[in-house]
C-alpha cells in the first residue's frame, strides 16, 4: 500500500510540474500562434478598410509579386533587408567576435570591457534612434561638427538625408547597438571550448592565426550558427530603429525601407502603394514569416547534422 500511495504522489507531482509552462504557453500561443494564423486567414479575403469582403484565396500573393507598384516596393525592401544581414554579419558579429575573443584571452579590463559593451543593449531601441538622429543631424550634430573641426569638412553631409548613405547610416547603428550580445553570445561559446584541447593544439604547434582557424573557429561554431540565426532574424523583422529615424516612408525615396516598415505602412496607413489593404498586408507578413521561419529552420538543421557528424 505504501508503494502505491508513493507512485500516486509521484505522478500528482509530475503532473503539477508539467502545469507550471501552462501560462507562457498561453501567453505565447495568444500573442505569437495565434497572429501567426489569423495573418494568413486575412490574406485569403479582400477588404474593404477594416471590413472584410469575400474569399479572394492567393490573389493577394498574387498582387504583392506581380501587380505594380506592390511588387516594385516589395523587392526593394526586400533587398535592404539583404544588404541589413550582409553588413551586420560583417560589421557587428566581426567586431563582436574579435572583442570576445580578446575578452576571452583574458586582457586586462576585460570584465569592464564586457559591461561597456553590452551598456547600449540595455538601451530603448526608440532612444538609441533618436539619440543617433540627433548626432546625424546635418546643422547641428555631433559627427558634422566633429568632421569640421578636425578639417574634414568635405565629408560632412545629411547622413540621414541621402539615399546613398540613409541606410547605411542606419544599419551601422544598428551594430554599434547589437555587438554587446553578440560578443556576449560568442564569448559564451569560446568559453565552452574544453581547455586542454586548446593546450594539446599549442604542444602539437599550433599557434596564432592557425589556431584560431583550425581549432577555436570550428569549436566555437554552435555559437557563431546561432548568431548567424539571430542576426539573419534581426536583419528581416528590422522595423524599430528604421521607424524611430527615417518614420513610416522609409525617407529618403524608400531608401530605407524594409519589409517591416513596408508591411506597418501597407496595413495600417495608406502610404502602402494605394489604399489601406489589410489582406495585401497580411499577405506580406506572411511572406516575411515563411522567409525567416525557412532560414532558421534551415540553418538549425545543418547545425545539429555537423554536429552529429562531429
Amino acid at each position: 500500500m505504501g508503494t502505491i500511495a508513493t507512485d500516486r504522489q509521484k505522478g500528482r507531482r509530475s503532473w503539477v510540474i508539467h502545469l507550471f509552462p501552462l501560462p507562457a504557453l498561453v501567453i505565447y500561443a495568444l500573442f505569437v500562434v495565434y497572429p501567426i494564423f489569423s495573418a494568413f486567414t486575412y490574406s485569403l479575403y479582400d477588404w474593404q478598410g477594416i471590413k472584410r469582403g469575400v474569399f479572394v484565396g492567393l490573389k493577394n500573393f498574387t498582387t504583392l509579386f506581380t501587380v505594380e507598384p506592390f511588387n516594385e516596393m516589395f523587392w526593394n525592401a526586400f533587398s535592404h533587408n539583404l544588404l541589413y544581414f550582409v553588413v551586420e554579419m560583417i560589421v557587428q558579429n566581426g567586431i563582436a567576435f574579435t572583442l570576445a575573443f580578446f575578452i576571452y584571452r583574458k586582457i586586462r579590463g576585460a570584465g569592464f570591457l564586457k559591461v561597456a559593451y553590452f551598456i547600449p543593449r540595455l538601451l530603448s531601441v526608440i532612444v538609441v534612434g533618436f539619440l543617433w538622429k540627433l548626432i546625424f543631424n546635418p546643422n547641428y550634430g555631433a559627427l558634422n561638427t566633429f568632421l569640421t573641426k578636425v578639417g574634414l569638412a568635405e565629408w560632412a553631409k545629411p547622413w540621414l538625408g541621402d539615399p546613398d548613405t540613409a541606410l547605411l547610416a542606419i544599419i551601422l547603428v544598428n551594430c554599434w547597438f547589437g555587438v554587446g550580445f553578440a560578443m556576449l553570445i560568442f564569448l559564451a561559446g569560446l568559453q565552452s571550448i574544453p581547455e586542454e584541447l586548446i593546450e594539446a593544439a599549442r604542444l602539437d604547434g599550433a599557434r596564432g592565426v592557425t589556431l584560431l582557424w583550425r581549432i577555436i573557429l570550428p569549436l566555437c561554431m554552435p555559437a557563431i550558427t546561432i548568431m548567424t540565426i539571430f542576426t539573419f532574424i534581426q536583419a528581416f523583422e528590422a522595423f524599430e530603429l528604421v521607424y524611430a529615424m527615417q518614420g513610416s516612408m522609409g525617407e529618403p525615396f524608400y531608401s530605407t525601407d524594409t519589409l517591416a516598415v513596408y508591411f506597418y505602412r501597407m496595413a495600417f496607413s495608406s502610404a502602402g502603394g494605394g489604399d489601406v489593404s489589410i489582406g495585401l498586408g497580411s499577405a506580406l507578413a506572411v511572406v516575411l514569416f515563411i522567409i525567416v521561419a525557412s532560414v532558421s529552420a534551415l540553418s538549425l538543421y545543418l547545425m545539429r547534422k555537423r554536429e552529429v557528424q562531429h
